[in-house]
């Protein structure tokens, strides 16, 4: 089992501990706004499971059907899980309006706000794990998941502020109020995590650092070719595809060609992780005098 499919799992468990404590905290209060931390919680167990099922598809080889392997298929979670997170913001606006209309005061606020705080450690743990590892395991699934759980994090450290507000003040009108503030947040985050997975889908190139270091590596390493041109890229998931057009003089054989080629596909697969090159051989006479010059 890979460390990937691993860290979903550990999600799905992490997201039902912290779900079960966080609905102890609001049955112990009856507050709004720790009923819309819960139900956030809800949603944080759906899409675990949503990104663990996408991941295992993802690390599916290439086969007949889908050639260029099953990569995309975290993004499809990812945008699974903007998606909810925006209903489960919905849920909570709605519920926050009852509430504004009939605030009422809580009961056992002091120990409600104890208990949620101890799943909100356990949260900021789990996400410091799950972006950090998700980065390095080039996981989109578990780098959103993770960003889901610190915009958690965040709300939940806000409510328990508005709460403490709330007791010394006895201004209970204000656990409704930090609930849609929590709303309000949860949609700009389910917005950014849908956005940032529809560029995924939508074949977006590589960010500018990781293509300059692409031209880089082909300039240094195809001495012997005249230049390359029409780069193109684009990111699925643990994939970068990377392809180019490689002139060549007219006289070259093409055991000298294939050499280039190897030279070239050697270095970026040991830079660029998980990267599929395709290169395009041509002669000289197609020369564009306008790609990447090859050094010497």
């Amino acid at each position: 089992m890979s460390t990937t499919i691993r860290l979903a799992i550990g999600s799905v468990f992490v997201g039902i501990l912290v779900l079960g404590i966080k609905f102890l905290a609001w049955w112990i209060t009856g507050s709004v706004a720790l009923y819309s931390d819960a139900l956030e919680s809800t949603v944080n167990v759906a899409t675990a499971i949503a990104a663990l099922i996408a991941i295992r598809i993802a690390a599916r080889p290439a086969d007949a059907e889908h050639p260029y392997g099953h990569h995309k298929a975290e993004f499809f979670s990812a945008v699974l899980e903007g998606v909810m997170i925006i209903v489960a913001a919905l849920l909570i606006l709605r519920e926050a309006y009852l509430n504004l209309l009939h605030p009422v005061s809580l009961d056992l606020p002091v120990e409600g706000l104890i208990v949620n705080g101890g799943a909100t450690v356990i949260n900021a743990l789990w996400a410091w794990v799950l972006v950090t590892r998700g980065r390095r395991l080039r996981s989109p699934a578990l780098v959103a998941d993770g960003r889901h759980l610190f915009t958690d994090v965040v709300t939940s450290a806000g409510v328990a502020l508005g709460l403490l507000v709330a007791i010394v003040t006895g201004w209970w009108i204000l656990d409704p109020l930090m609930a849609a503030v929590v709303a309000v947040n949860i949609l700009w985050s389910g917005s950014k995590v849908v956005r940032e997975s529809l560029s995924g889908l939508m074949d977006e190139a590589v960010p500018q650092k990781t293509l300059d270091a692409i031209r880089g590596i082909i300039s240094a390493e195809a001495g012997g070719a005249v230049e390359a041109h029409d780069l193109r890229t684009r990111h699925a998931g643990k994939a970068t595809f990377i392809d180019f057009h490689l002139v060549v003089p007219g006289d070259m054989t093409v055991f000298d060609a294939h050499e280039i080629c190897d030279r070239v596909e050697a270095v970026l697969k040991k830079e660029i992780q998980g990267s599929k090159i395709t290169i395009h051989v041509e002669p000289e006479h197609k020369q564009k005098h306008s790609g990447i010059i090859v050094l010497d």
